[in-house]
């Protein structure tokens, strides 16, 4: 029960701040839709690997990690094959990488590859 005000001009008011705020709050819905849409249209089915799997590593931001790469321009784009030595979860795996590479052996899955001979 809403209580009635004296003045006519502060009701009017109101109830256009009320219209106002409802199709604010539909136009924010109608926008999260289509950003929901479009993300999910660009994003693929996440490969699922298992302990054991051999994978190819991007090299695209192991540029200055890698031991003996001196030019970039004759630089793999993938390198391995790299066994997976656990799953953490479904789009990180830890991978078995030697010295040479110098970076952290748990990886995003968008960083590799399956390996196929």
């Amino acid at each position: 029960m809403r209580k009635k005000g004296k003045y006519k001009g502060a009701e009017k008011f109101t109830e256009r701040m009320r219209n106002m705020q409802e199709e604010a709050k539909a136009a924010l819905q109608k926008v999260q839709e289509n950003m929901k849409w479009y993300a999910d249209k660009e994003r693929g089915e996440v490969e699922e690997y298992r302990v054991g799997d051999l994978v190819l590593l991007s090299t695209k931001d192991l540029k200055y990690h890698m031991v003996r790469r001196h030019t970039e321009k004759f630089m793999e784009y993938f390198v391995g094959p790299y066994k997976v030595k656990a799953i953490i979860s479904s789009n990180v795996i830890e991978l078995e990488l030697p010295s040479t590479i110098k970076i952290h052996s748990v990886v995003n899955v968008s960083r590799v590859c399956r390996y196929k001979p």
